[in-house]
């Protein structure tokens, strides 16, 4: 299996920022019923300078995701900035100054973005956020990865993942973030940061697919 470098991670933020730009005005909707209604719009504006800032393009992996945690949480409002910009943050470290990652760092790494996403938002499955989205996708991956498969198909099932969880999150009653003071009004909605999670995963499973030809 290819090992993933700085092309194919930059080619994933580009692909998140670019499905984050298509899919604002509904992550802005779902945002808009149980939130601030400005989910879409931050995101696009995040990853619209994490973009820009590769024209300075980082030395390693850590230093490119440590650069785009910074940026998101400078430049994204809400909960979000912090959030995401934890993610990047935490995964920079966890790729131990690797010039490529092999797929079981990549996984590593994404593992530990979303243990910085836990403790930094509290949130558990099950509370109606993006760790519903980021937990079974994650899941998927270590299990697909330690059966053998390739980094592109057990990112295909991340990402399957990561969406049967998202779609899961609209019975729920939020128990974190703004959608919480709502109580049981909250049901019936779809997660706005599960959803844009959902995307990022994706992304992930487009620039790996795209590198092995796959």
């Amino acid at each position: 299996m290819a090992d993933v470098d700085l092309d194919v991670l930059q080619r994933w933020l580009r692909t998140f920022a670019a499905s984050v730009a298509e899919q604002q005005d509904t992550l802005t909707s779902l945002d808009a019923a149980i939130g601030d209604a400005d989910h879409g719009a931050n995101m696009d504006r995040g990853m619209k300078a994490v973009v820009e800032g590769l024209a300075a393009t980082p030395g390693d992996p850590a230093a490119l995701f440590k650069q785009t945690g910074m940026t998101l949480v400078k430049s994204v409002g809400g909960a979000s900035g912090p959030l995401y910009g934890t993610l990047f943050l935490r995964m920079a470290p966890a790729t131990g100054g690797a010039a490529t990652l092999d797929p079981e760092t990549f996984a590593k790494a994404l593992r530990a973005g979303l243990e910085g996403v836990v403790a930094r938002g509290k949130a558990e499955v099950g509370d109606k956020t993006m760790v519903d989205a980021l937990t079974p996708a994650l899941d998927a991956l270590d299990t697909a990865l330690s059966s053998g498969a390739s980094l592109a198909d057990a990112l295909r099932a991340a990402s399957a993942a990561a969406d049967e969880g998202r779609d899961g999150t609209t019975p729920l009653v939020a128990r974190k973030g703004r959608a919480s003071y709502l109580g049981e009004r909250s049901a019936g909605h779809q997660d706005p940061g599960a959803t844009s999670a959902a995307l990022l995963v994706a992304a992930a499973a487009t620039a790996v697919a795209e590198q092995e030809g796959a």
